[in-house]
């Protein structure tokens, strides 16, 4: 099941994103083709609840989310970040094998986690801004990202799944010369809209562990990034269960859960974001999260 937040009319509200093939919807088919259409079904407005509440909501049986509701067209909503103010926002560093031999790095012996700011959550669509004088090193990072759906502390790794709702894509867009310089990473990782999530979740009763799924980063169309989930160093279980030794997870809060070889830094010569690119992060079973970029002056 995909669900999505979205603004439709003057209301945000919750939507199950469904496709009909030719006339009959078909919920085991990832992407439209030709006969494919692409619809919505309102499950429920945000006005009327809490946005951790209708992520609760989605766990339990207070709400039928496979019931039918009123049906709009995708072109009449827009689509927005499927989390909003979580209590954690965790990226996970140097956990594709690949990514760490690129950096130069040893790989971790266990997960390496850091935290970027929720205030830099945005949605699909939405624009990566910064400006040059505060980082002229702007780099893109595409990852699979998992949302808590149910509260825990010191989980085990057999009972993880459980607590997951389930996956989203996640862009760590990074300011390297603000984290390297720093020489900790909150700061380059957090500056407003460093954190494109979207463009839906995908719950785990459809992609199970997401232990093997495609992935890729393209700017302006040329693939930068493309590996598989299944070069994970640690994969969905171990992060919800190591991270969960530490600090309880609530639901809403997401892990993103690192990024594959090809980023921007370690490329000879390097390449970093520039005012008009667009950057497409494409997981398999999930979608494309797709954000412009647009540097601003100081004026």
């Amino acid at each position: 099941m995909k669900l999505a937040r979205a603004r439709w009319r003057s209301d945000v509200v919750l939507v199950r994103i469904e496709i009909e093939k030719e006339g009959v919807n078909d919920r085991s088919t990832d992407s439209a083709d030709a006969s494919s259409r692409v619809t919505g079904v309102i499950l429920a407005r945000e006005s009327d609840h809490a946005a951790a509440d209708v992520l609760r909501e989605t766990l339990g049986s207070s709400q039928d989310l496979s019931g039918p509701g009123e049906r709009v067209e995708m072109a009449d909503l827009e689509i927005l970040s499927p989390v909003v103010n979580p209590s954690k926002l965790l990226g996970v560093g140097f956990n594709y094998a690949d990514h760490a031999e690129e950096t130069g790095d040893e790989r971790p012996k266990a997960p390496l986690l850091f935290l970027k700011a929720p205030s830099a959550i945005v949605g699909p669509g939405d624009p990566i801004r910064f400006r040059h004088s505060d980082s002229v090193e702007v780099d893109y990072e595409a990852e699979l990202a998992l949302v808590i759906g149910r509260k825990g502390r010191d989980i085990s790794r057999d009972d993880a799944l459980s607590h997951v709702l389930g996956y989203t894509l996640c862009d760590d867009v990074s300011a390297r010369d603000a984290q390297f310089g720093d020489g900790q990473w909150m700061r380059g990782k957090s500056f407003d809209t460093f954190a494109p999530l979207g463009p839906w979740i995908v719950t785990v009763d459809e992609l199970g562990e997401a232990s093997d799924l495609a992935i890729s980063c393209r700017v302006n169309g040329t693939i930068m990034q493309t590996s598989r989930t299944s070069r994970l160093i640690f994969g969905v279980r171990d992060l919800v269960s190591y991270a969960s030794r530490f600090m309880t997870l609530e639901p809403g809060d997401v892990i993103s859960t690192g990024t594959p070889e090809g980023v921007g830094y370690t490329r000879k010569p390097p390449v970093y974001l520039s005012d008009g690119d667009l950057v497409e992060v494409d997981v398999d079973g999930i979608g494309v999260l797709s954000n412009p970029v647009s540097v601003w002056s100081e004026k």
